[in-house]
């Protein structure tokens, strides 16, 4: 283990949390609405960014036993998309977000003006697609809204630059790449500093192992070198291993493999019978048949899918 990885682990999981998603800019839209507005978005493959340049609002989740209010300064991401309602104060009619923004074109930025009686709210908006296929149980297991305040984001002037940015210049592909940068750089505040950080990336033993499943996959583990890298016995490391991630250590792994093969046969020429061995199996059959198991395809066809 090099000096320091306890300390970076969490910057370090969160890059290699993120990299398989490929994160992509979907669309960003600039909001203008005056009370009373509403709106609802349903889930969707998409992380979410709300961040207001002025005025309030309210966000509003299903099962959530309280709104969260958001105010003037202060960015709201949803990591993967959690359906919720946006309005200018908690209770208020919400209009589904399709009809307000019909055919959100990948790429796209978008100005809404809603005229009203009442206070006036500016918004900046944004989406980004991930894959989905690629979403391990880890980032799943991220809270399903963080909030930054603008005590947050004033220590850290890249981000709160970055959204200073987006406010001067919106539009276009810089807005987009912009949204991207937020995402990341806010994920990163929650984790490091605001206690957002899953149980699994605080444990020290259960958070080693987790490193070199997602950054050395192929390499031959086993239960027993997974339980001697977090340094604790076999039976312990796979309780707790267990009980933080929602999953045994052996199916993440294999998870964690199956994903990184998707990735070969979608954006590789690498050929079909060179993938076994470089996501960690020594077998073709049991890699065949652990990838048709997961995806419901053998690889060959997964490879040809649209």
């Amino acid at each position: 283990m090099s000096p320091g990885l306890v300390n970076d682990r969490p910057a370090d999981l969160l890059d290699e949390l993120l990299a398989p998603l490929r994160l992509e800019g979907v669309f960003v839209s600039r909001w203008e609405a005056r009370a009373p507005w509403g709106f609802r978005g349903d889930q969707e493959s998409n992380a979410i960014l709300h961040y207001v340049r002025s005025g309030e609002c309210a966000i509003t989740m299903p099962g959530a036993s309280e709104p969260v209010l958001l105010g003037l300064g202060e960015l709201a991401v949803f990591p993967y998309g959690t359906a919720h309602e946006l309005a200018d104060r908690p209770g208020r009619a919400t209009t589904p977000l399709d009809l307000m923004l019909p055919g959100r074109q990948a790429g796209s930025t978008t100005e809404v003006r809603v005229d009203g009686p009442g206070r006036m709210t500016e918004l900046l908006c944004g989406g980004l697609h991930y894959d989905e296929s690629a979403m391990s149980p880890l980032y799943r297991s991220l809270p399903e809204i963080i909030v930054l305040d603008r005590a947050a984001l004033a220590t850290e002037p890249l981000l709160a630059g970055t959204l200073d940015a987006l406010i001067a210049r919106y539009g276009g592909l810089a807005a987009l790449r912009a949204f991207e940068l937020v995402f990341v750089l806010a994920l990163r505040v929650a984790l490091e500093r605001l206690g957002g950080m899953p149980p699994a990336l605080r444990d020290p033993a259960v958070g080693r192992a987790l490193l070199v499943i997602q950054t050395r996959y192929a390499e031959p583990w086993t239960l027993e070198s997974l339980a001697r890298e977090a340094r604790m016995s076999r039976s312990a490391f796979a309780g707790r291993f267990t009980r933080l991630v929602g999953e045994a250590p052996a199916r993440h792994l294999a998870g964690r493999r199956m994903r990184e093969a998707a990735r070969l046969l979608t954006e590789t020429a690498t050929p079909l019978a060179a993938i076994p061995g470089r996501v960690g199996y020594r077998s073709s059959v049991g890699f065949h048949l652990a990838f048709r198991r997961h995806f419901g395809v053998p690889p060959g066809e997964y490879r040809r899918a649209p």
